[in-house]
């Protein structure tokens, strides 16, 4: 995926994988833009060929109650939305800097710690999701042998070393994940083929059975687990770019290195989840009801590699993201801090009863930031025409993007608006339902909170802030190396 630029701009040479990557949000110099855009695809797609989207699909047809025909066209549909990840991957290689780094030119360096903290607590939940089911799985395992029940001890001690575990990709940095995540992509693929099988055998279609405004739930959560909920952290890998890349070989590598895996599993996922009882269905160890015994340990092992290797990208994002928050960390003290944060918090997960729908929620509640900051990034993008400023972007007292004492407020009243609103069609039963998520869609009601936010938010800081970013655009000189 990558042209004759990309291969002749592309002069850095990418670093040992055993070796600590101490950079964080600092500028990548040209001499170390050894990246290039297919290298993006395979980053992707190994991470994204993964058991949490097989339990995805499952979701839509276990708790949503959809058939199976409905399910098929909201996970196409939904995965659409990995356009917007390849369209967040495109500033990295001109601005040099992490997705967090880059949304100072929105928001300013101190009024884009607000965006900053609701990304922190997004990826940490991400990884105690990944983590939790690690965890489950080797329950599993240690039931297969003979231990059943297991004791809390040793549910405890699963729990510390899948943390320590994980951790060692992130602390090793960016080449370490890009070389590890491609090589497992290809396994992944001949699981997913495997299973394909064993479904296939066993599945029947049935009539359409549920109600649009469930669909339109369904589709909120896919958007959020897929396309949308991966903006955030586009820029972290592509800035490793040079800035001559090409940008529209560098969308279509994000898009169709998540959007190809995320179908093919939601949708096995789908046709599971009509198969398998609901007890079984919302469980990822429960799915292997629908599998041959002689299969379920294999499976499980996969799953385990497959969920370390998603949570990777979540720990790396976390870790520089939290350095946007507080400057004077340093990337390895960030991942120290998240990984203890979140053996924290998983140790509550593995021991609640509640796992899945807590899931759930978390998946649809954050819809409402992510929304209205996406699109304030990307109009921000396209208003100066992808040009930044490196230095003024990590300038913590001054440059082009301080202004009102390091706060940009079109933005952070556009993020403001935009959550407000998306939180009035926002439908994470039965905590909360929006007024007007309650009002449409039948019994269940409906859920148009991501849409909403995206327009609202989007539009808003265009009329907002629209002509004074044009200005800082043209202002900005041109990277063409």
């Amino acid at each position: 995926m990558a042209d004759s630029s990309d291969v002749v701009a592309a002069a850095g040479v990418p670093p040992s994988i055993t070796a600590v990557e101490h950079r964080g949000i600092e500028h990548v110099p040209f001499s170390e833009r050894w990246g290039r855009p297919g290298s993006l695809f395979w980053m992707w797609a190994g991470a994204i060929w993964n058991v949490e989207f097989l339990l995805y699909g499952v979701l839509g047809v276990v708790v949503f109650g959809l058939s199976f025909p409905q399910a098929v066209l909201v996970i196409v549909v939904g995965n659409l939305s990995y356009v917007l990840t390849g369209l967040a991957s495109v500033q990295g290689p001109r601005a040099g800097t992490t997705a967090f780094g880059v949304s100072r030119a929105a928001f300013g360096p101190n009024g884009n710690r607000v965006p900053s903290l609701f990304n922190w607590i997004t990826q940490v939940g991400f990884e105690i999701e990944g983590i939790a089911l690690v965890v489950f799985a080797a329950i599993a395992l240690a039931n297969r042998a003979g231990l059943n029940p297991v004791p809390d001890w040793l549910r405890v001690a699963f729990l510390v070393v899948a943390i320590g575990i994980q951790a060692v990709l992130p602390l090793l940095g960016h080449a370490a994940v890009l070389k590890v995540l491609r090589i497992l992509a290809f396994p992944f693929i001949v699981l997913f083929v495997i299973m394909t099988f064993f479904v296939a055998h066993r599945y029947h279609a049935g009539p359409p059975s549920a109600s649009w405004g469930s669909m339109t739930i369904f589709l909120a959560l896919v958007i959020a687990a897929g396309g949308l909920g991966w903006t955030e952290n586009g820029n972290d890998y592509s800035r490793y770019l040079p800035p001559s890349a090409s940008k529209r070989n560098i969308v279509l590598a994000v898009m169709l290195g998540g959007l190809i895996p995320s179908v093919l599993l939601e949708v096995l996922g789908a046709a599971l989840g009509a198969e398998l009882p609901k007890s079984a269905a919302t469980s990822v160890t429960g799915l292997t009801a629908g599998f041959p015994a002689w299969f379920v340990v294999p499976y499980l092992i996969f799953v385990i590699f497959q969920l370390f290797a998603i949570n990777t990208l979540d720990l790396y994002s976390s870790g520089v993201t939290l350095q946007s928050i507080v400057p004077g960390l340093h990337r390895v003290t960030c991942v120290v801090i998240d990984t203890t944060i979140c053996l924290a918090i998983a140790a509550y997960a593995v021991f609640s009863s509640r796992f899945y729908t807590l899931l759930t929620d978390f998946l649809l509640f954050i819809i409402l930031w992510l929304g209205p900051w996406c699109a304030i990034y990307l109009v921000d993008s396209w208003l100066r025409k992808n040009r930044y400023d490196p230095v003024s972007l990590l300038n913590e007292t001054g440059g082009l993007y301080y202004r009102a004492g390091g706060f940009h407020w079109p933005a952070l009243i556009a993020q403001l608006l935009g959550m407000v609103t998306a939180a009035l069609w926002l439908n994470a039963y039965s905590p909360y339902v929006g007024p007007l998520a309650s009002r449409f869609g039948g019994s269940y009601g409906s859920d148009f909170s991501v849409f909403i936010g995206l327009a609202v938010g989007g539009l808003a800081y265009y009329l907002m802030a629209g002509r004074k970013v044009r200005a800082e655009g043209a202002e900005t000189p041109v990277l063409a190396r």
